[in-house]
């Protein structure tokens, strides 16, 4: 029997701060990001359906799993993942690694069940220097860590492949294969400050799938990014059927900041703040004042090692959305959104399906068109660059 799909949302790149017990893992993590809070407000709030935690290599967080699964709140899927309630929690790790003469760069790793991920934890543990915290360094070259991933059932998935600090391209090579083995990369993470379009100017990136997540540091920051897979329920294999476009599953969109209002989407001057505009791409000296302190932006960086003279999407590419995350909407404070979730249940509700006659109700017009316009691209930006995020023009 044909198995029925339905559209799913999915955000990949979730920290923990803390275990139950007080344990830091994330330290610049939130101390209430803890792996039961994640999963409740997944479900419960944010109406995601498909959640990756990716600080599950350490062993308190597998000890806070372990309770979950012991008190019968959450129960491991046959498919692969932890379910609670309706979403399901992909088990992941983020580690970083540092080939020769090159820069650090991060890379996110996923596990099907629990006892892979703590065999996965012991052999890291052995390469690392602490296994309780996230996103460690680790000392075996990057292929070896490719290896050790797929020979016990995971994935590997390069993480915000563009950011200033700590990616692939960002920080490490012109090219991932002067890092990792193509062959096993399941997909790649785009980050804050890029999207679909700018992905591109590189043709290497072409066969891989493209995934917009969060990297939430907060639980308010879940699902500012995130995509919308087509699955017959959210589960581990299912995703992987997704990622590799089998079975009729798929990548549907992705939904990211509009790369405007990411952190580091241009370069900019650390000495007279300027922060760059235009197509000529700000690499070595600020056209100011001449000063060398540039904090490296997305754009820039891509344009500066791009191997194509225009940017060519390919035609398997899903749609990329640009979402602006609720928290950014002008006079969308955190009473009137209570309203809005009393209403209408998640944030998924209220950025998708609700009508803006039926927002109006709640919050008034001029609150539910500055929804509506952010639902359409229709706000006007201002760059974000240097660690500063854009802003959404009123």
């Amino acid at each position: 029997m044909e198995q029925k799909l339905v559209s799913i949302y999915a955000d990949l790149h979730i920290h923990i701060g803390k275990t139950s017990k007080g344990a830091p893992v994330k330290i610049s993590g939130s101390r209430n990001l803890t792996f039961a809070n994640i999963a409740k407000e997944a479900a419960e709030r944010k109406g995601i359906d498909l959640i990756g935690i990716i600080d599950c290599h350490s062993p308190g967080v597998q000890q806070d799993i372990m309770a979950c699964l012991e008190e019968g709140t959450m129960r491991e899927l046959d498919e692969g993942g932890i379910a609670y309630r309706s979403t399901t929690i992909l088990l992941g790790s983020e580690i970083e690694i540092r080939e020769p003469g090159m820069g650090p760069a991060h890379l996110l790793v996923f596990f099907p069940y629990l006892d892979q991920m703590v065999d996965f934890s012991g052999w890291m543990s052995l390469h690392m220097k602490n296994i309780h915290l996230s996103s460690q360094r680790i000392y075996v070259p990057a292929r070896v860590l490719q290896e050790e991933v797929y020979a016990r059932g995971g994935m590997m998935i390069p993480a915000h492949i563009f950011t200033p600090h700590r990616s692939i391209y960002g920080s490490c090579s012109p090219r991932m294969a002067d890092v990792l083995d193509l062959e096993r990369i399941a997909a790649v993470e785009l980050g804050l400050s890029s999207d679909s379009q700018m992905a591109g100017w590189l043709s290497e990136l072409d066969p891989y799938p493209l995934l917009s997540n969060s990297d939430a540091h907060s639980l308010g920051k879940i699902g500012r990014e995130y995509n919308e897979l087509l699955l017959s329920a959210p589960s581990y294999s299912e995703f992987e059927l997704a990622l590799a476009g089998k079975e009729g599953r798929s990548i549907a969109a992705n939904y990211g900041l509009d790369p405007r209002l990411g952190k580091y989407h241009r370069s900019f001057c650390s000495t007279c703040g300027t922060t760059a505009s235009g197509d000529e791409p700000m690499i070595e000296r600020c056209p100011g004042c001449g000063s060398k302190h540039i904090v490296r932006g997305v754009l820039d960086r891509i344009l500066s090692i791009a191997d194509r003279p225009m940017m060519q999407v390919p035609k398997h590419r899903p749609p990329y959305f640009n979402q602006v995350p609720l928290e950014f909407i002008p006079g969308l404070g955190p009473a009137k959104l209570d309203r809005l979730l009393e209403h209408f249940g998640t944030e998924m509700n209220i950025l998708h399906r609700i009508p803006e006659e039926e927002l109006a109700r709640v919050v008034g017009q001029e609150l539910a068109g500055w929804i509506a316009a952010a639902r359409s691209g229709g706000l006007s930006l201002q760059s974000g660059g240097g660690g500063i995020y854009g802003k959404v023009g009123q």
